[in-house]
């Protein structure tokens, strides 16, 4: 009889007050509380002043910004009364979790489910928050569905604060009045979490990451990332799709400019899809009804599986420090107590698996004061949150470096060249100490060089892209396979004799440059981290003449269509903006290839000769007149 009950009947027949409702709690039971913003506040403050009534109490959660603080209890009673268990995938090493760390779980969010549907672990009662009732009795989860739906499917009794604020989101958000005990009643504002600070050094790395997002990728955004950085990473993209665990202001905003369609998804195209959203009262007024999003349980959002069925999947997600060979600490920020439990690893082995798909990791190259390294040679005191073989690229605010198939003296390099000038010279040190460097290895003007991405440039030449950019010195190795594919001619217009090896001393002065004094272009086609040099350009100063001395090659397929000719000009750029007077040139007289380069500056050239060999210069002072 009681199976048949209309569902509006047993809603009214089981409304209790709050203090009734969790004094029905018995000691020794384990407590599930809503997560992130959907945190059911109301009831967890009357847990907390009713709590000298319990005993060994176990509260089960995600991290939370405890606006009760329950940790506070459980350390004031030794454990006695609440002992905590929270589901958190970092590194503990924030000050805001030291007190607490004992009470932390490590766990990836997609396996949360399976600990509770499986009783592996428990539950016994779930307070959750949901929207009211609809027509048919279906009650959303609202801004928090995540691991807060398996809690409630399997937890042996289910206690909802029914919130009029909460959104009614459309998906896999719903559970019915049917399978709910406890109905407590009661309107409060949810909780918000305000945008994270902006960061010039964030900034940064969005304007760099933007090339590597292509339009149509479905990506994924940790909620560390600025505002600001993420608007400078994907302002200029179209068609972006979303898959993500936790849906921000930033997303909303974006969708709002058009730049989120999801119209090239390829799964679930036309929905933004999240399990939870955390931003302000905007977002969720957004999220409410809305037809273009659905949210669904952590085990679906999460799936790697799942992920990995999008097109160019792109997850974005923020580190706390990273070692030399690519050992990954994630911390949940001061600012942010979600940015920690992203389900970074299951974003990251999803992107590993899709077609098109990139892992990105961003860290800013110093601690906040600039005093600390992000960038440090080994990760010794803090707990490794991604190992290094999934780590892929990574970018700070002085360059982006690919890590994946690199060896570790490969990794080491390219960690050093994208950490702060201000710690290179110890963290080549400390690299050397570890083995990672030949005796031998040094590193030269390139150490406290500051890449300039404001001279990076993508072009399509014969349907094929091909960026123009300043060398780094992970290039060192595709440098010399340039040279060794040169034709032999080439290789004399180049160097002035024959040449047969290209051996790395001599390549280092090419990849690693300080470039203000020396600067190597270079014109590369392919992946980004795996690309082939098909052009060089350099200029080396002289400074007695405060002129830069030009060298230029370019691979036999690639010549004739212009690079040499882009090339020039972006040394010229470079030249001028660090207060170098011009460019000059040494070349064998019949070399009618760079001498017509020459003549496409726009400044006047000076042609003079020391015996065979023809001088070519120009001052940027002195420009062409017009025809």
């Amino acid at each position: 009889m009681q199976r048949n009950i209309y569902w509006a009947d047993r809603y009214i027949e089981r409304r209790k007050s709050g203090e009734e409702a969790i004094r029905m709690i018995k000691p020794g039971q384990r407590v599930f509380i809503g997560s992130s913003c959907g945190e059911p506040q109301y009831l967890v403050r009357i847990l907390a002043e009713v709590s000298s009534y319990f005993t060994d109490i176990e509260v089960v959660r995600l991290m939370s910004q405890e606006s009760t603080p329950l940790t506070l209890i459980a350390n004031k009673t030794q454990d006695q009364i609440l002992n905590i268990r929270s589901f958190y995938p970092g590194s503990a090493k924030a000050k805001s979790l030291a007190s607490t760390m004992r009470f932390i779980t490590p766990i990836n969010i997609s396996a949360v489910p399976r600990l509770f549907k499986s009783r592996k672990l428990p539950i016994h009662v779930a307070l959750i928050q949901v929207c009211p009732p609809d027509d048919f009795g279906w009650m959303s989860l609202g801004v928090s569905v995540d691991v807060t739906m398996a809690a409630a499917q399997s937890a042996d009794m289910v206690i909802v604060q029914v919130n009029p604020r909460m959104p009614r989101v459309l998906g896999r958000s719903f559970i019915h009045v049917n399978d709910v005990d406890v109905f407590v009643e009661y309107e409060e504002p949810l909780l918000t979490v305000a945008p994270s600070p902006e960061l010039e050094a964030a900034n940064t790395i969005g304007k760099m990451l933007a090339r590597l997002i292509d339009d149509g990728s479905t990506i994924q955004i940790s909620p560390g990332t600025t505002p600001q950085a993420t608007l400078l990473a994907l302002r200029d993209k179209n068609d972006i799709g979303v898959h993500t665990q936790y849906l921000t202001d930033d997303i909303m905003q974006l969708y709002a400019m058009g730049i989120i369609t999801n119209r090239c998804k390829g799964f679930n195209e036309g929905k933004i899809v999240a399990s939870s959203a955390i931003g302000g009262h905007d977002l969720y007024e957004f999220i409410n009804d809305n037809p273009a999003i659905e949210f669904h349980p952590s085990e679906y959002v999460n799936d790697p599986g799942i992920i990995a069925r999008h097109h160019k999947l792109v997850c974005l997600n923020v580190a706390t420090a990273i070692d030399l060979t690519g050992q990954v600490a994630a911390d949940s920020l001061a600012y942010n107590q979600f940015s920690g439990v992203t389900g970074m690893m299951d974003f990251i082995h999803g992107a590993a698996q899709a077609e098109g798909g990139k892992s990105i990791l961003m860290v800013p190259s110093t601690d906040s004061r600039g005093e600390k390294s992000r960038i440090v040679p080994l990760l010794k005191d803090m707990a490794v949150v991604v190992p290094r073989a999934e780590v892929h690229y990574v970018a700070t605010e002085y360059g982006v470096f690919n890590l994946f198939g690199k060896s570790f003296q490969e990794r080491a390099l390219g960690m050093i060249s994208i950490a702060h000038p201000n710690f290179r010279d110890e963290l080549f040190f400390e690299a050397k100490k570890m083995g990672l460097f030949s005796a031998e290895r040094t590193l030269t003007e390139f150490i406290h060089g500051v890449y300039p991405v404001g001279l990076e440039e993508t072009r399509t030449i014969d349907g094929e892209q091909v960026t123009i950019r300043p060398a780094k010195p992970v290039d060192e190795r595709r440098i010399q396979e340039h040279f060794y594919n040169l034709d032999k001619s080439d290789v004399v217009s180049r160097f002035f004799h024959e040449k047969t090896s290209f051996v790395r001393n001599e390549v280092q002065g090419i990849s690693q440059i300080d470039y203000v004094r020396n600067l190597s272009m270079l014109a590369v086609v392919g992946e980004f981290g795996f690309g082939k040099v098909v052009g060089v350009g350099e200029y080396l100063i002289d400074e007695s003449k405060n002129m830069a001395e030009v060298a230029f090659s370019v691979s036999k397929p690639w010549q004739g269509k212009g690079l040499a000719r882009i090339l020039i000009l972006k040394l010229a750029e470079a030249a001028r903006e660090n207060n170098i007077d011009g460019l000059i040139a040494y070349t064998s007289h019949d070399n009618a290839a760079m001498i017509s380069l020459f003549k496409v500056l726009p400044y006047k050239v000076k042609t003079a000769f020391d015996e065979d060999i023809l001088i070519l210069s120009c001052k940027f002072s002195e420009l062409k007149e017009a025809s």
